[in-house]
Formats: structure tokens, sequence, C-alpha cells
């Protein structure tokens, strides 16, 4: 906390040497203005829109190397790179007109490029979309991105799952700094409310050169909500309800910024009763309760940026162990239940130079989470805490060859104060070194890297050896090599190649390297063993693309093989009737992918045609399947969009046909699993009533009530099947 408190304090004693200002006019092919058009430096956190007179100006810019990104729906996102080494330049614009996706640009890869120009393809999804999708928590709208899946129990507890790869295998990111929550347990979930978050971005494949460990299956990248535009004062409230759980989120923000500071503060509260299945049932004890607050502050000048953010996380949920039983619409969580308390601090400095600059990231993690049975007396209380942080220097321009060298580490501390243990007291401390280069020419892109990671793991002896709950101390290194190289090329005209080929790891976790005693849940006596080694993978990417006014076309292939892939094996043995399971190794391999299209018929403007299929197959060396593999899917979604005199703007019309194939491919402790189909409604937009203004969409989910069970269910043993009909009404309104 030191560090932290140092790297502010010295930040924000920075002052300014120079007023920079970029200004211009933006306008169409006809040279009319164009107004509310959105004009950004993202990498400083920089934000305007065009007046009435398509005028724009940004002040208070550092000196060095940018790029200024200028977007609106219905237009193409233009990028200009610009050197700022004078007090004031002029950059006007022109943009064309176009109806397809918007260019987003992409911070969760090294050099923060448009999605255009990335090697990778990244998965960019707004969260708004997905709270229009009628989602209920976070991870249930992620789960809609063709590639991502959620392992769940019930509605409370989600953990994401990208490409059959789910617990520490998918490293998640959160304010700009690595999340740390106890997430290889089974009952453990995401642990991050949608309030607050801006939009999200998925790698699908191995991301250790840019992340390290845990980054082998791929990355979550949660971007925060952005700071209000200078000059500005916000105030916004957000309520959705939902039918299924009777169900409330609430939410309210307020944020304003000065020319140099930036202020934000929201809070929600998220309540749920017992989800309801498809005969009108509740499964008992599926209820949760949630409260949230973040907050953030920011500093910049011509020299320097600094942005500080805090997000609180209280989680009450149930652990649902009696399946269908008592029916209450109460939202007071029964026993046995988890309490999860989250303190994230993040603090994002940057220093600019003439030609480079330093990123300088710090983040403090604080994760309290207690298991209670039949008392408030907690039998399980872990408190995780974990310092991390993330340099780069961004290195002068050599022609048009970029670099970029980092150092990323992680101290992190495991306290156990139940009278149970999951885990033993442990410590473990990461460090990471890492260059990689990108150099573009015409229509190419090539990025290449290399990474070197050393993580030591310390735990403390406890109880006596033979019983259950004995750990024995270990300390154990693990050391990992990891390199990546992509290339992307234009084919054609509007045609688009990323060819990708990158190796991850992933050090053994505390469960598999210690276990000793039944996982609850599972009934299972597992044993750990402290001579696991890394798990190491090589993925192969392609990625093909295709935009034209009216038509889209994707296709994403891969190809990931997994040395030394950690399970676990049952041994023959029982103990105090549970059968005994080992954690083993054996190389593994996943492959399939995903393919799409968006189809915009001319002169049907306002219809959208959005189809995608995607498939994954898991298995060992010896052929036989690997668990927790998401079913094959094919989503079909029809969208109109119109207006309605004056009073209804932006309207959309959505009819969403989810059909599940069967997963007859089940793991060794797995069913299998049927197939079915979900039919999802919505409707929604700005409404105009005088001088009152909001958004506003009504959903309505697995609209015919459909009983089915998921295949990544972990109460689909227990015959449960997943949530009915439910029907979600949103609004959002500046107050």
């Amino acid at each position: 906390m030191k560090s932290l408190y140092l790297i502010l304090t010295l930040g924000l004693s920075f002052i300014a040497t120079a007023q920079n200002k970029i200004s211009g006019t933006v306008s169409d092919k006809n040279n009319k203005p164009l107004p509310n058009i959105i004009v950004s430096i993202p990498e400083i956190h920089k934000e305007t829109i065009t007046n009435d007179n398509g005028n724009y100006t940004l002040n208070n810019i550092p000196v060095g190397n940018f790029k200024i990104v200028f977007s609106a729906v219905g237009f193409e996102r233009q990028t200009v790179s610009v050197t700022i080494s004078t007090q004031e330049i002029t950059q006007n614009i022109t943009l064309e007109e176009s109806i397809t996706h918007m260019d987003e640009v992409i911070v969760s890869t090294a050099f923060n490029k448009l999605q255009s120009q990335n090697v990778m393809k990244v998965e960019h999804q707004n969260v708004k979309a997905l709270q229009q999708k009628g989602a209920t928590t976070l991870i249930e709208g992620l789960a809609t991105i063709p590639g991502v899946s959620q392992v769940s129990t019930g509605t409370s507890i989600g953990k994401p799952v990208i490409r059959g790869l789910s617990g520490n295998r998918v490293l998640v990111y959160t304010q700009g700094v690595r999340l740390e929550n106890q997430q290889f347990g089974e009952e453990h979930g995401l642990g991050l409310n949608d309030a607050g978050v801006e939009s999200v971005e998925v790698i699908k494949g191995p991301a250790s050169l840019l992340y390290g460990s845990d980054a082998l299956g791929g990355v979550l990248y949660f971007n925060p909500e952005k700071f209000a535009n200078a000059g500005d004062f916000k105030t916004d409230f957000g309520q959705r309800i939902f039918s299924n759980t009777l169900g409330s989120n609430a939410t309210l923000g307020l944020k304003t910024s000065t020319e140099h500071w930036k202020f934000l503060v929201r809070g929600s509260y998220n309540s749920h009763a017992d989800y309801k299945i498809a005969d009108g049932d509740r499964v008992t004890n599926t209820r949760f309760n949630e409260t949230d607050l973040k907050a953030g502050i920011g500093y910049n000048n011509s020299n320097f940026s600094s942005v500080l953010r805090y997000n609180f996380n209280q989680l009450n949920l149930g652990i649902p162990e009696e399946g269908i039983a008592e029916q209450s619409t109460s939202r007071d969580v029964l026993y046995p239940r988890q309490g999860v308390d989250s303190h994230i601090l993040s603090l994002h400095n940057t220093f600019y130079f003439k030609n480079s600059k330093l990123d300088a990231d710090l983040g403090y993690i604080f994760n309290d989470r207690s298991e209670f049975e039949d008392s408030n007396v907690a039998v399980l209380h872990m408190e995780l805490q974990t310092l991390n942080y993330d340099v780069k220097y961004y290195l002068p321009k050599m022609g048009k060859i970029e670099t970029i060298v980092g150092v990323q580490g992680m101290n992190q501390t495991n306290s156990n104060f139940g009278e149970e243990l999951l885990i033993p007291n442990a410590v473990t401390n990461d460090f990471g070194i890492f260059g990689t280069v990108n150099y573009e020419w015409k229509n190419n892109v090539i990025q290449a890297g290399l990474r070197f990671d050393n993580r030591n793991v310390t735990t403390e002896n406890h109880g006596n050896v033979g019983e259950e709950g004995y750990f024995e101390a270990i300390d154990k290194s693990f050391d990992s090599f990891n390199a990546s190289l992509g290339y992307k090329t234009d084919l054609a005209e509007n045609f688009t190649m990323r060819l990708n080929i990158a190796s991850g790891f992933r050090a053994p976790n505390l469960a598999e390297l210690t276990s000793n005693g039944v996982h609850e849940g599972s009934n299972r006596y597992e044993i750990g063993n402290a001579n696991l080694n890394n798990e190491q993978n090589l993925q192969t990417d392609l990625n093909l693309e295709y935009k034209s006014s009216h038509f889209e076309l994707f296709v994403n292939g891969f190809y990931n093989h997994i040395n030394d892939y950690i399970f676990i094996s049952p041994n023959g043995n029982v103990i105090e009737g549970n059968n005994v399971y080992d954690y083993v190794q054996a190389n593994a391999r996943l492959y399939g992918g995903e393919t799409g299209i968006h189809f915009h018929p001319h002169p049907l403007d306002w219809l959208h045609l959005y189809s995608s299929f995607e498939t994954v197959i898991g298995e060992k060396e010896n052929g036989d399947s690997l668990p927790l593999i998401p079913a094959n899917k094919w989503n079909n979604t029809f969208r109109g969009e119109f207006e309605v005199k004056n009073w209804w703007k932006e309207g959309f019309a959505t009819v969403n046909i989810e059909s599940t194939l069967a997963q007859n491919n089940a793991g060794e402790f797995e069913t299998k699993t049927n197939d079915y189909t979900l039919v999802n409604l919505s409707l929604g937009g700005k409404i105009i009533l005088g001088k009152t203004i909001f958004n506003a969409n009504l959903n309505a989910n697995n609209v015919f009530d459909k009983a089915y069970v998921s295949h990544l269910s972990r109460l689909k043993a227990d015959g449960i099947p997943n949530i009915g009909r439910n029907i979600v009404l949103g609004i959002n309104f500046n107050i």
C-alpha cells in the first residue's frame, strides 16, 4: 500500500508545462458538418463530442504520438495518428456512412489497436448490449458471446468457459488489474457486477505473453465506465426487474470532470429469490443478494495521467443442496450459504516522454470468503490478499516498428480462520518479463513476442499426518518460457485473414497441489499432488472475415494441444464412504471454432439477421472426453430497428432462437445432455415524453417456458432444470 500511496502522490504533484490542444471539424463526404460525433484519445481518457457545427476541441494533450478516434453509429470509425510537438494542431476529418459494426479500440492487447488493425481476433461487447438481452448476471450475458459459456450453479454462481477451458485456465482483468478471488473453487463465481462496466473484451486462446500464468485458456478483460467529458456533470438511475426470480437490480451513478480532474461514483443493489423452473417449482436456496460500489478519481496534464479506482462487492448467496424442497419467494438466504466481500483498488499511471511513454499499473485485491453450514459461525473462512504490478515501457517508434518491454508480478497471501481448511495458508509470488514487437505496412501487420515467468508457492504445514485436513508444507517453483507470432493481412478488398500461433502455461493451483479431504458438493475425497508440472499449451488460430455494406462473414478455427493437462481420477480406495480421487496429468487437445454472418439487406435498411454456430471438442490423449466441454450451439437473431415519430428513437425489436445440440461426449464424471431450443424476444429504445428521456427495454427469455438442462449446469446431476420463462423490464434515465 505504501507503493500505491507513493506513486499517487508523485503523480499528482506533476504540473502541466504546456496546454497542448487539438481541434478541428468533422464532416461527411458532402462537406456537411456532423454533430454528436465522439472524438476520443482512449489511452489518455480524453473524449468530447462535436457541436452543431461539427467542431471539437481536446485540451491538455501530452507531447508524443497518439491515435485520435472518430466514431458514431451510422459512420465508419476513423483513426488518425498525430504527433503532438507544438501547442496547437488542427485535425479535420471526413466520415463515410456505414451500417456495419463499429470498429472498436482493443485495450486488452499490447498496442491498443482498432480491431481492424489487430493481429488477434478479440471479441468486443458493450455491456449495455448484454443487458438488453435480459441477462440476470454479468456472466450470463457473457455466455451469449460465441465461444464463451458458463459453468453455473443456479442463477447466482457462474464461472466463465472459453472454448472448453475454465476455472484457473481463464484469467479475468477488471479496472486494468488481475482479479484474484479463489476462482479455483467449483462454488466460486465471477464476483463482478455489471454496473459500472463499460464493455468486455474476450481473448479466446493463450494470452500468457501478455498476462502470464492462468491465461492459458483465454482472458476476460472488463473495461470500466468512462469518466464524464470535461465540464459535464451527469447523474443517472437504472432499474431492472425480473419476473422469474422476482428480482430487482437498481443502480445510481454520478460523475463530473474538469479539464484536469475527473470523478465518478456508482452504487447498485441486486436481489433475487429462488429461480423457478418450467413446471412452476422453485429451486430451493438459489436466492442471492449483492451490494456493489464503484468509485474513481482521475487527473491528467500534459506530462502525466493517473486514474485511481475502487470497487467493493458484497455477495450473500445460497448454496442449493436440497434441490426442489421448500417453496418460498423470500430473499433471506438459507443455510448453507456463502458470504463474500471483495475490495479491488487499482492505480493506473502513464508518464509521457517526447517519443515514448511508461505505463505503471498497481492493484490491491482483498477477498474475504466465508461458508456457513447451519449457523452464523463460518466453518470455512479464507482471506486472500493480492498485490500485483504491471509496468510497460513503449519504446520510441522506429519507422513502422513499435516495441513494448515490461515486467509483471504478484504477491499473494492466503490465510485461513475457519475450523475447516479447503487449502492451506500459503504465499504465492509471480514474476514475469516480456517484450513484444509490432510491424505494420500497407494492409499487413506482424506481431511477435517472448516472455519468461516464474511462480513460487510456499505453504504451511497443518494437521496430523494421515488424517483428513492434513497439509504438508511445500515450497515449489514453476518456470515457463512462452512466445507468440501473429500475422494479419487483407487477402482482397473487405476480406481479412488473421493467423496466430502462441504458447501458454498454467502453474497448478493450491487445491491441485495440496488437497486432502472431501470436496463439498461432489462427495469426493480429493488428494493433491505436490509433484504436478505446469500445464503447457500451443494453440493455432485462424480467423477469416469478410465485410461489405450489407453482409459480414466470419470463420474462426483453432487447435489447442495441452501438455500435462491436470484432472482428477479415482484410485479405487474409499475413505469414510467417499471414493478417493487423485490429481493426475495427461496430454490433451481441444479443437473447433465459431462461424457466423450478419446480413443487412438493401433496401430493407431496418432489418438485420445474425447467425452463428460454435463447436468445441476436448479429449485426452487416450481419446476420453474432457469434462465441462460445452455443447455445440446454433444462434439466430432477427433484429428490426425503427423510430416512431418524435417519441421513440433508436427503437429495436429482436427475435432470438438459440438451439443447443445434444452433448454425447461426456467426461468421466458427467452425464450426457439432450438438445433443446430456446426462444427469446426483446423490445426497446429511447423514449421521449416531453422533457423526460429514458432508455427502456423489455425481454421475454425462454418465452415458451421450455424445460431444459444445460450440460455445464452443476445441478444437472440431481436432475434439476435451468431457469424457466423470465420477463425482464429495464429502464435507465439521466436525472
